[in-house]
């Protein structure tokens, strides 16, 4: 009968714990709908704005539809994770750019090799045709994507972390607890009479004493996550790099136009003079176009747009506070279904008898030797091996591809000797922590702490 209310009392809170985890998932998974319709529709409205804005140049804009169409391609695959470098993606871009705008400035009677239009784009970053744009770009909108997307995957490991510490089972010395705090009541004649709320919250702070040793760094962890929040909106604004992509590559573009036959000359000293025999060699573009100054400050979202993003980081500050104690709010929250409420705490079962908390004799506690402290807190812990995949795809593209070392470190992260040192530790939300906030532009975090 015994082992029977044991594996039921067991049964019941594990489904109770479950379901607050279930809870705190559906928030998290709640906050990414949000963040991802907001920056996936930000995004897509630079891509749509793109015609407009570099339909002034002609034959440059609809002979690379294709180019600029890739652009946006990849940096929509970095957003959703892919392993792509996206400082290297940005200069293969403008590489690219540069090649084909001056193959087509280039006079029709001139022939340029492969081999030469590539010594020409390899001139990108020297020559620099397209002056300080690119690389201001590049520095935007890597700051921008690799922010979202780091924001993003935390949102997603975090409730993993939630989901599988939510599943992991009582002990038995809890489970025995347990039993005494919801059933016992039962064997006196009590069956109507709820247990007290300070030796329910007493016991599950016992049963939940491996989830408690999460707190301290699961707080930092949110804390990280609202400091990266609050950056989105840090000049510039995440609304503002996205939406004047178009008109970047349009001024690049056309001071690069500008200035041709400065580049040209230069190009011919680096990469000699193209031409064919009997063409010559080229002369500049006389019908090159010419168009007006076209700025920035132009594509900025509209005061709409800024107010949007500005109630997206008040949102999602906002509901990440509210999951900042999660763990040490859980044992009274389970016991708000458990336990007897403010008026019957004069008739509610102290684990003696029916009375008030005060006058028992007895206050239970779970507690556990060294030995089986090892057995419980031991194994396994849940989620550490996903936040350091996590940690390695975030950082693919700003800091390159993981070292060998890094990647050995991961056949030995899902093992510990205790839950905290083990999700917690160099291989868990630490390399997460320091992910979010140098791609924040904040302060790495002091492990010494």
């Amino acid at each position: 009968m015994e082992e029977n209310l044991a594996g039921l009392t067991a049964q019941e809170t594990e489904g109770l714990i479950r379901e607050a985890g279930r809870s705190l998932q559906a928030a998290f998974n709640a906050l990414h709908r949000s963040f991802d319709t907001y920056f996936t529709e930000l995004h897509s409205h630079s891509e749509r704005a793109l015609q407009e804005a570099l339909s002034p140049l002609g034959p440059l804009y609809s002979q690379n539809t294709r180019l600029y169409g890739d652009l946006y391609n990849d940096l929509r695959q970095y957003y959703r994770g892919s392993a792509l470098n996206l400082d290297e993606t940005l200069s293969e871009f403008w590489s690219r750019l540069l090649e084909r705008t001056f193959k087509t400035s280039a006079p029709t009677d001139v022939s340029l090799s492969e081999d030469y239009l590539e010594c020409v784009a390899k001139q990108q970053e020297t020559l620099r045709p397209f002056g300080d744009i690119p690389r201001d770009m590049k520095a935007k909108v890597i700051r921008a994507f690799v922010t979202a997307r780091s924001f993003v995957q935390g949102l997603i490991v975090s409730g993993e972390v939630v989901r599988k510490v939510s599943q992991v089972s009582l002990s038995p010395e809890c489970t025995k607890a347990l039993m005494k705090l919801v059933y016992c009541p039962h064997c006196r004649g009590l069956a109507s009479v709820k247990p007290c709320s300070n030796y329910c919250s007493n016991v599950m702070k016992g049963c939940l004493a491996n989830q408690a040793d999460l707190d301290p760094e699961w707080q930092n962890l949110i804390d990280t996550m609202i400091q990266v929040v609050s950056s989105f909106s840090t000049e510039p604004s995440l609304d503002v790099v996205l939406s004047s992509i178009p008109a970047r590559i349009y001024e690049a573009v056309h001071y690069q136009q500008e200035n041709m036959d400065t580049f040209t000359a230069k190009v011919y000293q680096t990469c000699g003079t193209p031409g064919e025999p009997g063409t010559g060699s080229p002369t500049p573009h006389d019908q090159r176009r010419k168009s007006g100054s076209l700025t920035a400050s132009e594509y900025k979202p509209s005061p709409t747009a800024g107010l949007r993003l500005e109630m997206q980081v008040s949102d999602l500050s906002s509901k990440l506070r509210e999951m900042r104690q999660y763990w040490i709010q859980l044992p009274p929250a389970l016991c708000s279904k458990l336990a007897a409420g403010g008026t019957n705490q004069d008739k509610c079962w102290n684990g003696i008898t029916k009375a008030s908390m005060s006058s028992g004799t007895s206050i239970l506690l779970v507690t556990t030797s060294a030995a089986q402290e090892a057995d419980v807190r031991g194994g396994q812990c849940p989620g550490t091996g996903r936040l350091y995949a996590y940690r390695q795809t975030t950082t693919t593209g700003v800091r390159g591809a993981a070292t060998s070392q890094a990647s050995a470190s991961v056949a030995s992260a899902d093992s510990c000797s205790h839950w905290s040192s083990c999700c917690f530790s160099d291989d868990g939300p630490l390399l997460l922590y320091s992910t979010l906030k140098s791609t924040a532009g904040l302060k790495l975090w002091d492990r010494q702490k």
